[in-house]
């Protein structure tokens, strides 16, 4: 089983990226825990959407999903929605990249941290929105809304026991998904 992790925070000392670390220190013996940077992408431009033109970083991004049976992303909010690396890897990874779109029926999670009270609830559901809208498997429910990270995070790593509890129910939940998936295939 392997889970493809997707920070759309490229700030260093990430919250978002530090919850990726934690799931994979977490459910690391149930799973292959994977790396995308969507900062290697460049700015979707449909004149480099071609078999002739389409750049290395975006062949190597619908790799990565493909070879992926799952998909974790973790979204910062900017201005109440996803930032804009993240729109645009989904913008890239909508497309079919040589085949299908990548992302179609791939079981997929979301999860974000935020110093404040509300988590990343907004860009939580602006992302589920056009993870749907490519045909992605968002998992149903609410996804892990960490609110008041600076108090759940020491040093990068993430030191609360309930966090890691509900990060690992979640993650659990998206690899039972992804089995699902592989036994009915």
């Amino acid at each position: 089983m392997t889970i493809l992790t997707i920070s759309g925070s490229l700030r260093d000392g990430s919250f978002n990226t530090a919850l990726l670390d934690a799931a994979a220190e977490e459910l690391g013996h149930e799973a292959r825990f994977t790396r995308f940077d969507p900062g290697s992408l460049p700015l979707y431009n449909g004149d480099l959407d071609s078999d002739e033109h389409r750049p290395e970083s975006v062949l190597a991004l619908g790799d990565a999903i493909r070879e992926a049976d799952a998909v974790l992303f973790a979204t910062p909010e900017y201005n109440h929605v996803i930032p804009g690396v993240l729109a645009n890897l989904l913008d890239w990874a909508s497309r079919p990249l040589g085949g299908t779109p990548p992302l179609r029926n791939k079981p997929v999670a979301v999860i974000g941290a935020s110093p404040g009270l509300v988590g990343t609830a907004r860009a939580q559901d602006h992302l589920k929105f056009v993870l749907m809208t490519i045909g992605a498997r968002p998992l149903g429910g609410a996804g892990l809304l960490v609110g008041g990270a600076l108090s759940k995070f020491e040093e990068g790593k993430l030191v609360d026991p309930e966090t890691r509890r509900r990060l690992r129910e979640l993650v659990d939940r998206l690899i039972r998904q992804a089995q699902a998936r592989l036994e009915a295939a």
